[in-house]
């Protein structure tokens, strides 16, 4: 499996996706992702105020 070339957005600490991640569900997945982007913009207007 290839990595996705359209992903251009790096963070500066490296991302360890674990096993566990890559079998769960589509559901869960977006699940994960959106409280992920949840947590990122708290901090980002966190950091503003």
């Amino acid at each position: 499996m290839a990595e996705a070339p359209s992903h251009t957005h790096h963070h500066p600490h490296p991302v360890v996706v674990s096993a566990s991640i890559l079998r769960m569900s589509a559901l869960q997945r977006l699940a994960v992702a959106g409280a992920v982007v949840a947590v990122i913009w708290s901090a980002v207007f966190w950091a503003m105020s």
